[in-house]
């Protein structure tokens, strides 16, 4: 590439088509894919409901002004919101957090926010400061003050959270900091600190929410009562839109200037989100559970106990592979693309797997039949 900067790291391959949940490269080789875009893709590549809609709108208007008022999004964020919140309409997952950053700081007229070691928010300037990870800072400060951190799962946080927070902010599941698994207990009681002590609770559903685990939104696998959400990645299924939940009692910190975009809530990418969530039913999410079942279950059995993995974690369709130090995650990504295959990295020499939630169990158990062959055939070259 000569003419972009060289912000990513790419893999060798350039992706040209798609459908269902296989993509083709340049070279018309096909993988199966356990990536979704990094979480994007969740109804694949080739959804008729999804492709009907944009569609549609595209012959009606692509843009308008938030000037003026939508009945698209307002029927968007009656499908989107739990009882009792409203939404505001981005563009990404750090936007999304962004805006719930200035929300807590404007509700509650306090500054200090608590977010967790090895959490991600994204990399804008607000986002970032809430990310607890020192090498995605690296070389940005000064960053937004008044933010601490606390060890994700650690009893001791709790003692953290006190009358002068805003705002405490956690993901259910950790992603890029390696699928990292909340403990319910340990949610709850975060959760019912934040209450006592006047704080509001953000859960960042960006990677987790739109039936990743199972559920619309993780945290409503642990009961918990969140005062702000923030959700992107599956919302559109590759159109760029995000959105912040708050509840009603918020809306008066929100006001008109408060806050504004010039492309969130744009029809186009609306008219996507509508049809996910119009697919996002309880049958679908039952369904979503149980192939999870079927995967953790062949996890368990061929994958677990090699003496490459160290352990698994995750919920629902959201999968981390803790691999032993004596691999590189990188290598193993790269052999199962040579095999047909794509899948993800996360820190601490995770391998992550984010299929799309369409994919058949049959697709799902070839896939993990697949990286055990892989983890199998790796010499290892440190004795375990």
């Amino acid at each position: 590439m000569e003419h972009i900067f060289p912000t990513y790291a790419q893999y060798p391959m350039e992706i040209v088509s798609g459908h269902d949940w296989h993509l083709v490269d340049s070279n018309q080789k096909s993988y199966l894919d356990f990536t979704s875009g990094i979480g994007v893709c969740s109804f694949g590549y080739s959804n008729d409901w999804i492709e009907q809609s944009v569609l549609n709108q595209l012959g009606k208007v692509w843009h308008t002004s938030n000037l003026y008022p939508s009945q698209l999004q307002d029927d968007v964020a009656n499908a989107l919101c739990p009882d009792g919140m409203l939404a505001f309409f981005c563009n990404s997952g750090t936007e999304a957090n962004e805006a719930a950053f200035k929300l807590a700081r404007k509700a509650t007229g306090k500054g200090k926010v608590l977010a967790f070691n090895n959490g991600f928010h994204g990399r804008t300037y607000g986002s970032m400061s809430l990310t607890g990870n020192p090498d995605i800072q690296a070389g940005f400060k000064p960053l937004v003050p008044e933010v601490s951190f606390a060890d994700y799962n650690d009893p001791n946080a709790l003692d953290a959270i006190t009358d002068d927070l805003a705002a405490v902010i956690l993901e259910v599941i950790q992603g890029e900091g390696g699928v990292v698994s909340g403990n319910g207990e340990w949610l709850q009681k975060v959760a019912d600190k934040c209450h006592d002590q006047g704080v509001l609770l953000i859960i960042d559903e960006v990677q987790t929410g739109i039936g990743r685990t199972g559920k619309k939104f993780a945290y409503q696998n642990f009961d918990l009562d969140p005062d702000i959400i923030t959700c992107a990645k599956a919302l559109g299924n590759g159109l760029p839109i995000g959105a912040m939940l708050g509840k009603k009692k918020l809306a008066s910190a929100f006001g008109p200037g408060s806050h504004g975009t010039t492309f969130g809530g744009n029809k186009i990418a609306l008219s996507s989100a509508k049809a996910v969530l119009e697919q996002l039913t309880p049958s679908f999410l039952t369904e979503v559970q149980q192939k999870s079942k079927a995967v953790f279950a062949a996890i368990n059995e061929q994958i677990e106990p090699l003496a490459v993995v160290d352990s698994i974690s995750g919920l629902g369709l959201m999968i981390g592979i803790h691999l032993n130090p004596s691999i590189k995650v990188d290598d193993v990504i790269a052999k199962l693309q040579d095999e047909g295959m794509l899948t993800l990295s996360a820190k601490h020499n995770t391998l992550r797997l984010l299929p799309p939630l369409v994919m058949s169990q049959e697709d799902l158990l070839t896939g993990i039949n697949q990286i055990a062959g892989v983890l199998e055939s790796i010499d290892l070259t440190v004795e375990l």
